[in-house]
């Protein structure tokens, strides 16, 4: 069974991923803010839920020099990160706007 929490954790993951991917990409404004929305809402579709196969293939079409195994970091960096943005208590959360986000992006 596949627990809410983990998918929420990895969608808020994603957005920061897609943030992050972005900037190296030099994609802003609101276009920076629709790639992290896709790569989001991905999460939750078995046919696009690969971020790193797609960042790796974005970069690569950039030519935007990032190793595997950084892209593999900032994803563990960010995946800990979102955890903590995950409410601890029931009620309560030190970032009820990530879980909105999360929530949001899993019914579009």
């Amino acid at each position: 069974m596949i627990n809410s929490n983990d998918v929420q954790t990895t969608i808020i993951r994603n957005k920061l991923l897609g943030r992050w991917a972005a900037k190296k990409l030099g994609i802003t404004g609101q276009d920076a803010d629709t790639y992290a929305d896709a790569l989001a809402r991905g999460t939750v579709d078995p046919k696009r839920s690969d971020v790193f196969s797609k960042i790796r293939k974005d970069f690569d079409a950039a030519s935007v020099v990032q190793s595997d195994e950084e892209i593999l970091h900032v994803m563990t960096e960010l995946m800990l990160k979102a955890g903590k943005l995950m409410p601890t208590a029931k009620g309560g959360s030190p970032d009820a706007a990530a879980v909105m986000l999360a929530r949001n992006l899993m019914s579009r």
